[in-house]
């Protein structure tokens, strides 16, 4: 089993500046997401992907594989991170052979642990090589989502469940953003990390879910920190 772990860090964050490169506790951010996956067997390669040289520069010191810069056409605001991991897989098998998986490491999700990414590979062997997406509890339920028309309230759903308790809601998840998995094969066909009948990395856990996307998750994250000493 060949994975490539692979870690998609632009320079240009905007909500954050240089979030990939800022300490979080004592390490920066994107060391993390590298620490994650060290040692683990079915991982071949940690490779990131990124246009901008102090992230390269602190990736390798990490432990990191970076080859080459990302391309510009691929680093804009609105480049799509499954061309990005298109573009780092195929130069990655051009030169190393092939792999059996990509593992889509974000580097803003730094709590995910090593146990839950052994869980998420097991899954991903279990359902004979599919795709495996980590996945939250959501504590807002859609039939309790609105948007807003003409300046009302419009269910977003054809009707709403204001009537209905959480206990007679089912349970509806949301994509975490911290572990994302799916063949090399998967990848190229469909241009995402999720395809049809998906299976799902089921995380509980908040602080292993975290997503950090503005100063607020930040704070959150160091919060976390403390929890977690």
């Amino acid at each position: 089993m060949k994975i490539l772990a692979l870690i998609l860090a632009r320079g240009g964050s905007k909500r954050i500046p240089k979030k990939n490169v800022r300490l979080l506790g004592e390490k920066p951010l994107i060391s993390w997401s590298i620490d994650a996956v060290k040692s683990l067997p079915e991982i071949c390669e940690i490779m990131v992907s990124t246009d901008d040289t102090e992230i390269k520069k602190i990736a390798e010191k990490f432990g990191a594989y970076v080859p080459w810069l990302r391309p510009y056409e691929l680093a804009t605001d609105i480049s799509s991170s499954s061309d990005a991991a298109l573009h780092a897989l195929n130069w990655y098998e051009n030169e190393h052979g092939l792999v059996d998986g990509v593992l889509l490491l974000q580097p803003t999700s730094p709590f995910r642990t090593k146990k839950m990414i052994k869980e998420g590979i097991a899954l991903f062997l279990k359902s004979n090589l599919t795709s495996v997406i980590g996945v939250s509890p959501s504590h807002a339920h859609t039939k309790w989502t609105f948007r807003i028309k003409d300046g009302a309230l419009s269910p977003f759903l054809n009707e709403h469940g204001l009537n209905l308790s959480s206990q007679e809601l089912e349970q509806v998840y949301i994509v975490n953003g911290s572990f994302y998995l799916v063949t090399a094969k998967d990848l190229r066909k469909n241009k995402s990390f999720f395809i049809k009948d998906s299976i799902p990395l089921v995380i509980n856990s908040k602080i292993e879910s975290l997503d950090i996307d503005t100063e607020q998750d930040w704070e959150f994250a160091e919060y976390c920190l403390n929890k977690l000493d």
